[in-house]
């Protein structure tokens, strides 16, 4: 079986294309984007979904990004500025954080769908003028325009909601 790195089916041995989404399944080049380590999270999957959460201890991360769909979290911590989005063939400009793993097409996240940055304490996050809209605690977000988020804010891109958990160390 061959598994499909854009929408996880897993195609017969042998296949040059997925038979569920058209992606083409040999001769990629490998595709490298921002690593985001998740060890030592355990305790992050236990959060109901929609709780105001605190920041995970023991990771030195200025924000955390709680997918409430699956529980997962992904520290911010190497750079100021993340670009979010999903990564398909022949993509010149990749995000820095491929939600692709955490069902990124099925859920509408664009290519490269909206930025997240830290300027001083502030959080900003900006849409990128995605085709399926960015919305910030159930209200839609205007594209390029820049928007302060505060602990526990919710971000949806497309359908994929995430939870905004802040550092204020």
């Amino acid at each position: 079986m061959i598994v499909c790195s854009n929408c996880k089916h897993a195609n017969m041995t042998g296949a040059m294309f997925c038979v569920e989404c058209g992606a083409q399944l040999v001769g990629r080049d490998t595709l490298t984007t921002q690593s985001i380590v998740s060890e030592n999270l355990g305790k992050a999957s236990k959060r109901l979904t929609g709780e105001v959460s605190h920041p995970i201890e023991g990771v030195d991360a200025w924000a955390n990004l709680h997918l409430l769909d699956t529980g997962q979290v992904l520290p911010l911590s190497s750079s100021n500025e993340f670009t979010m989005g999903r990564i398909s063939e022949g993509q010149p400009i990749m995000p820095d954080i491929d939600l692709s793993p955490y069902q990124a097409y099925a859920a509408g996240v664009s290519r490269l769908h909206a930025v997240i940055k830290r300027i001083g304490r502030s959080i900003i996050f900006m849409d990128l003028g995605s085709a399926n809209g960015t919305f910030l605690n159930g209200n839609r977000l205007s594209p390029n325009k820049e928007q302060v988020l505060g602990h526990g804010d919710i971000i949806a891109l497309g359908k994929l909601r995430i939870q905004v958990l802040i550092d204020r160390n």
